[in-house]
């Protein structure tokens, strides 16, 4: 006779040694409903225990959470007389997917051995005493991540009897070093795993500004958000047998995350936008977290979130791939290129007035965001294991989907551009050349600068164990000017520029920061005359508003002209200022403005052109915590801003968010705040999470948004 349990909810409840006797004995009641035939009462999957061992109890304690390659342990209670060691013969059956078999490899039966192995599923029974068998038990290093449910099948006298033991999940194993995604670094791992919370980079190269982000991937329901992700991958929905036959593989999840956190093919996370309006959706710098926006796309039955950029977008890719075990940071690429025809040159054109006619599809960003995360390339030759660029932005496609990487990060050093997946995009991202064009009104196009240096620097990523920025600039590029570099060039096949000749005229801009919004910006136009004869030129200065992912927006700030005569090999400085009056209205969340100054020889015609970005630094936000932090107890932190703008400030708002402090959202209003007045908030709420957590304080107003400032909190137990 075949017995199978239909009510999965008592059979997979986790009961631990804590649980009182009422509760026992009500689990028992419900399992005699049975009938006698039953031959198991219940099953102990020792939830809280293995889940410490597992480093997923920051997860869940109510269920079971592993990861693969590594031993947990379970106990079976057999009804009285129901289990003969030395008779009856026990096979466990592991199955993942909607059609699990065994050619697939999304069912697994396996029986008690003597040994774990740490290549395979497997199981040992450590004793059998009073009915109670307890077995230790192992993954396979490469098991499918997901959901799975363990059966018991039990062989007695010819008969085999199928019990279902219970539900629970499996992980990636970076612990584990027969793991594709191991990582042999504990304080890596600390960081590129279990930190839930990071700091993200942003602004321009001469100013790079941390920005706090709350990745929460051990809140409870991001878990099962994140296998939901999966489930809604287009290749899920069209083949899912094929789909989890694939999900032991890294590669292939990380692959499927790039492509599911845009919604450019499918029913993905994020719809990203770069320009006005944002009324129909949060503005991208509003968000703090993660968390906010994958229970958005949950909740709302899988429609977009409205809307991303590319650190939002990058930020919530690593939330998924922390929470499913693969490590994984975010990387920022300051003056990072985009080139949409592959030719590795990035053409800008500019009128006789300086402004950029932006004919051109190809652009440069101030910064781009993207993740890396580190795993073994068993699909590619020896030598690009380690970390992998992987880019959810929609940019371009890759294999007809809005999706890039994994790239290996040693592959894009080398110019390795035959390597999969993306290397030649991301290698433009950091090494394109730049070529500047002036265009007139009437005359042929004229090439006026030519610059290899300017693309990919100061790559980013956060230290591991502190805050600060780490610059790894060096494990994308050689030193310029190195033979390894020049090594890389070629390999790439790259067309380098003809070096440009040495300039008789030249200008450049210095704009001596730090600068602060709403404070005047003091410029220099630096004019250098390096011929024998004296020079008269015209100076057309110019400023204007700049997206980051973008040039300027063609709307001037101010606009300057003077003649200028410039004696043999002098050196000419014209001092020039914006006041906040000019710029004020114009700034957005970054606070870019892009400088230009065209130098034009009034007799031979000859010009000169330099352009420079500048990012206007906000207020600080102040915080400080009153009192000790404990876990389950009241906490106050007083919060300080002051109105350094010469403006009043309406519509002022606090928002709160941290990971283990505040569910969700805390939303304070502040109304008005007149030119150099302080406000200070006193702000209580209860820590449910112990350990370092990050407070991060967003302040808004009709003339400012999204201002950060966060606080680390050490929670007591």
């Amino acid at each position: 006779q075949l017995f199978r349990f239909s009510h999965y909810h008592i059979t997979s409840r986790c009961v631990h040694k804590c649980v009182c006797e009422k509760q026992r004995k009500s689990y028992n009641m419900a399992s005699s409903d049975f009938g006698a035939g039953r031959i198991v009462s219940y099953v102990d999957f020792h939830c809280e225990k293995n889940n410490r061992e597992h480093r997923t109890a920051e997860i869940s304690t109510k269920r079971l959470i592993i990861r693969r390659g590594q031993t947990f342990h379970i106990t079976i209670h057999f009804n009285k007389n129901q289990y003969d060691p030395d008779n009856d013969r026990i096979i466990l059956v592991a199955q993942t997917g909607p059609e699990p078999s065994e050619t697939s490899g999304t069912k697994i039966l396996f029986p008690l051995t003597d040994s774990i192995s740490k290549r395979r599923w497997s199981a040992v029974a450590s004793s059998f005493s009073r009915g109670k068998l307890y077995l230790e038990m192992s993954s396979s290093p490469n098991a499918k991540i997901g959901h799975h449910t363990l059966i018991l099948q039990k062989l007695s006298l010819g008969q085999t009897e199928n019990y279902h033991l219970g539900a629970f999940v499996v992980l990636f194993n970076p612990w584990c070093s027969e793991d594709e995604v191991f990582l042999d670094d504990e304080e890596k791992l600390k960081e590129y795993v279990l930190n839930e919370q990071g700091i993200v980079f942003t602004g321009c190269a001469d100013y790079i500004e941390g920005m706090p982000w709350n990745y929460g991937q051990f809140e409870e329901d991001i878990l099962d958000i994140c296998l939901k992700l999966l489930d809604n991958s287009p290749k899920h929905l069209k083949n899912p047998a094929k789909d989890y036959m694939r999900r032991f593989d890294p590669v292939y999840i990380c692959r499927t995350v790039s492509a599911m956190v845009n919604c450019n093919d499918d029913n993905g996370v994020l719809f990203g936008k770069w320009d006005d309006p944002y009324t129909d959706g949060v503005y991208p710098g509003k968000w703090n977290g993660s968390v906010a926006i994958l229970r958005q796309w949950n909740n709302n039955n899988n429609q977009p979130v409205c809307y991303g950029q590319c650190w939002v977008f990058a930020a919530v890719a690593c939330t998924v791939l922390r929470c499913l075990g693969i490590p994984t940071r975010v990387v920022t690429n300051f003056e990072s290129a985009h080139d949409t025809n592959g030719n590795l040159t990035i053409d800008s054109e500019y009128d006789d007035e300086g402004m950029d006619l932006e004919r051109s599809a190809d652009s440069i960003w101030n910064f781009h965001v993207w993740i890396e995360s580190w795993m073994a390339r068993f699909d590619l030759r020896r030598g690009n294991d380690g970390w992998q660029v992987l880019d959810p932005t929609p940019q371009e496609k890759s294999e007809g989907v809005y999706c890039c990487g994994p790239a290996p990060v040693k592959a894009i050093k080398a110019g390795d551009i035959d390597m999969r997946y993306d290397v030649p995009f991301i290698f433009a991202e950091v090494n394109a050349d730049c070529v500047t064009w002036m265009c007139p009104e009437e005359g042929k196009r004229v090439k006026i600068d030519s610059d290899t240096k300017h693309v990919g620097q100061k790559i980013s990523t956060k230290c591991v164990g502190s805050d600060e920025r780490e610059d790894i600039t060096d494990n994308y590029k050689h030193p310029e000017g190195s033979f390894m570099e020049r090594y890389a060039y070629k390999m790439a096949d790259k067309r380098r520029l003809p070096q440009k000749p040495k300039k008789q005229l030249d200008v450049y801009l210095k704009a001596d920061g730090p600068n602060y919004n709403g404070a005047n910006v003091k410029v220099s136009a630096i004019i250098s005359n390096k011929n024998s004869m004296t020079k008269n030129c015209t100076l057309k200065f110019s400023a204007m508003k700049k997206k980051y992912n973008s040039r300027s927006r063609r709307k001037f700030i101010k606009r300057y002209q003077e003649e200028i005569t410039v004696r043999p090999g002098e050196d000419k400085t014209v001092e020039l200022e914006l006041t906040y009056a000019e710029y004020g209205e114009s700034l957005d969340k970054y606070n870019l403005i892009r400088l230009t100054a065209l130098l034009i020889d009034g007799k031979t015609k000859e010009s000169a052109f330099t352009l420079k970005d500048i990012s206007l630094i906000n207020p600080n936000i102040k915080i400080q915590v009153l009192g000790t932090a404990v876990v389950s107890h009241k906490l106050t932190v007083k919060i300080n801003f002051e109105n350094l703008l010469p403006v009043e400030l309406n519509n002022c708002v606090f928002t709160l968010e941290g990971a283990g402090l505040i569910d969700g959202q805390k939303e304070i209003g502040l109304g008005k705040l007149n030119p150099g007045e302080v406000i200070a908030k006193e702000i209580s709420f209860i820590p449910s999470k112990r350990g370092l957590k990050k407070l991060t304080v967003d302040f808004d107003c009709d003339k400012m948004k999204d201002v950060k400032g966060y606080l680390n909190i050490d929670v007591q137990e």
